[in-house]
C-alpha cells in the first residue's frame, strides 16, 4: 500500500498527515509518543496535493476556528486490531466538548464486541496508539476521576484541545456526571 505524508501547521505546532492516496491514515503532533506507529515504518514519499490531505487541513482549519467538525466529514483508515478499530470508533462518537472515561469505553467496546467485560487499561492502550490524533478524538478520555491522564501528545496538549472544546479543565482534573459512566456515548 502507498504512504504519503505532509505537515501543516497548527496552534499546537507542526502536524504530520499520512494517507494512501485514498484515506487519511495517520495525524501525529510533533514529538508526539508512538509518532508514526505501524503507518511511517515503510517507506513514504512527501506529496501535499492530495484530495485526503485537503479535506484534511480543511477539517483541521474549522476545528481550530472554533467549528465542530466531526470525524465522520472525512475519509478515515486507521489502521489496528480488531479491538483498536472498535475504541477507535467508539472515539469518533463522543460528542465535541465532552469527555468520557477509559472504564467506559471498555464497557461499551465489551458489549459490542460481545465479550462479557473489558478492562480499561486495555481501553487506555488502544487509545494511546490512536494513530490519527486530534480527528479521532482521543483528548476526549480523561481517567474515572476525571483526572486528565495519558495523552500521547502530551498533557499540556491534552488540556488545550479539552479547553478549546470549551472543558473546564482546572487543577488539570475534570468533574464526571454519574450518568456519564453509564452512558458515555
Amino acid at each position: 500500500m502507498p504512504c504519503y505524508i505532509t505537515t501543516v501547521s497548527s496552534p499546537l505546532g507542526c502536524l504530520t498527515l499520512s494517507c494512501d492516496g485514498d484515506f487519511l491514515t495517520g495525524l501525529w503532533i510533533q514529538d508526539q509518543k508512538y509518532f508514526g506507529g505501524k503507518v511511517l515504518k515503510g517507506e513514504c514519499r512527501e506529496k501535499d496535493d492530495l484530495p485526503a490531505f485537503a479535506a484534511a487541513e480543511a477539517w483541521l482549519s474549522r476545528y481550530f476556528a472554533g467549528e465542530c467538525p466531526v470525524p465522520g466529514e472525512l475519509p478515515l483508515r486507521p489502521e489496528g486490531s480488531l479491538f483498536q478499530r472498535e475504541i477507535w470508533n467508539l472515539l469518533c462518537e463522543i460528542p465535541y466538548g465532552q469527555v468520557t472515561t477509559y472504564g467506559a469505553l471498555a464497557k461499551e467496546a465489551a458489549l459490542r464486541l460481545g465479550r462479557e467485560r473489558m478492562s480499561g487499561q486495555a481501553a487506555g492502550g488502544a487509545v494511546g496508539h490512536n494513530p490519527i490524533s486530534i480527528i479521532i478524538p482521543c483528548h476526549r478520555v480523561v481517567g474515572a476521576d476525571g483526572s486528565l491522564t495519558g495523552y500521547a501528545g502530551g498533557i499540556s496538549k491534552k488540556v488545550w484541545l479539552l479547553e478549546h472544546e470549551g472543558v473546564d479543565t482546572r487543577n488539570n482534573k475534570i468533574r464526571i456526571h454519574p450518568h456519564s459512566q453509564e452512558n458515555p456515548l
